[in-house]
């Protein structure tokens, strides 16, 4: 974003005809981290708080798309229940109370779990994933299911069942994806933080187009059980929020073992807030430039060297390193995987199919069936660097979903947004 373009309160200021100064104390201008301390004080109770982000989702989501299934009354059943509990002097937490939204992936008791495909419109979980149980126990408020690229199969959020999902800066840009919906919303104040899942960058672009903060966490160390998968091997499940505490915090709600999925790694979770504010710490850092500096705009590549400076400052070493070359492995983790799951949709005789990229799924059941004749030298090398370098022999365990309901409806939007250039206020969301 320019020097010249509107702070995010200018520009919601403009959107609503209100004074600048006005906005200054609307509780959608706070951090995770500040409305988690007003709840605590008192001076805000969860009901209210989940009020306003529920108010500000209808004012806004008709201009975004941020949600698929908008979970108001479920919200305010549980913000009801958590300020019973303040009264009575429990304290979960820093999430008590909290709204936090979760990308449509996220199995969900009751609440259906779309993936944004036409193929899964009418799936109803029984149980909740992992993490979502989580969020509960930490006393989240979870006020709906946020819209994302279908099957989390490409980083635009455009082709979705249910729309393309809209940048708050700028309407006529994209979010980025697979998790766009989860960062629209958190740009644009319609909830304090969100889940989104990562196989190859699905947290960290969406949050990187909408100016947010996002993290993947380690493998194994967020459970991806009752995830709808993309690649089981490299799927993984990060917090997406305003600020890097505000993520330590969610982090800290969803971390843990999980002894029912098999990628998980039993290991003790951190209080990762408490790193925050250290003067210097003892890690190495290794900045990869190739290929991510490649032909890198020359705004953003500003961006980030001004990052990496401070960062210098706060680590012990910062230099450059050499990643062994992976794009291969996409073809024979990623493909394969992706195939495995999507198959079944792709060649079943009537109702809807993915509009997921069928060229990618089929390459991918190419490289599966080249996989099975023996003396592939090609596959069987490859294999052995993904085996090397990312995965040191052990792969996660294929989850076992439910068949989509019988009924399905059409399917998903392919519309393109304009390019690039300042920043218009008059396309701003918030």
């Amino acid at each position: 974003m320019s020097p010249s373009s509107p702070t995010r309160r200018e520009a919601l200021a403009a959107l609503l005809a209100v004074p600048v100064a006005s906005l200054a104390a609307s509780p959608t201008q706070w951090t995770l981290q500040q409305a988690s301390q007003q709840i605590r004080a008192k001076k805000i109770s969860p009901v209210e708080l989940t009020r306003t982000c529920l108010d500000r989702i209808e004012l806004l989501n008709p201009r975004l798309n941020a949600f698929i299934t908008i979970m108001a009354e479920q919200a305010l059943t549980q913000a009801r229940a958590l300020e019973s509990e303040l009264h009575a002097d429990k304290w979960r937490g820093p999430l008590h109370g909290i709204p936090i939204g979760l990308k449509d992936l996220l199995d969900t008791v009751g609440v259906k779990t779309t993936c944004a495909s036409a193929v899964f419109a009418d799936r109803v979980p029984t149980q909740d994933a992992e993490v979502v149980r989580r969020l509960k126990l930490a006393g989240a408020v979870l006020v709906g299911k946020q819209n994302m690229q279908e099957f989390a199969h490409g980083g635009t959020s455009v082709p979705s069942h249910y729309g393309a999902v809209h940048n708050p800066w700028d309407i006529t840009w994209i979010a980025g994806g697979s998790s766009g919906g989860s960062a629209a919303a958190v740009a644009a104040g319609l909830c304090f933080g969100a889940l989104g899942s990562d196989t190859g960058g699905s947290i960290r672009q969406p949050s990187a187009y909408c100016g947010t903060t996002g993290l993947k966490p380690t493998y194994g160390r967020v459970s991806t059980r009752g995830v709808v998968p993309l690649s089981w091997s490299l799927d993984h499940i990060g917090p997406m929020c305003r600020t890097v505490a505000d993520t330590a915090f969610l982090l800290e709600a969803i971390a843990g073992y999980d002894p029912f999925e098999p990628a998980s790694v039993d290991w003790p979770t951190e209080r990762y807030a408490n790193a925050l504010g250290g003067k210097r710490t003892a890690l190495r850092v290794g900045l990869v430039r190739r290929p991510f500096f490649q032909q890198l705009d020359t705004e953003i590549e500003a961006a980030v060297n001004v990052a990496i400076d401070l960062i210098g400052r706060l680590a012990v070493e910062v230099r450059d390193v050499e990643l062994p070359p992976t794009q291969e492995l996409n073809i024979v983790v990623l493909g394969p995987e992706a195939y495995a799951f999507h198959a079944p949709y792709f060649h079943q005789d009537s109702g809807p199919v993915p509009s997921v990229d069928s060229r990618a799924v089929e390459t991918g059941r190419e490289c599966q069936r080249s996989r099975l004749r023996r003396g592939s030298p090609r596959a069987g090398s490859v294999a052995a660097v993904g085996r090397r370098h990312i995965f040191s022999g052990r792969s996660a365990g294929h989850p076992d979903y439910a068949d989509p309901g019988p009924d399905h409806r059409g399917g998903g939007s392919r519309r393109t947004f304009a390019g690039r250039g300042p920043i218009d206020p008059k396309h701003q969301a918030f």
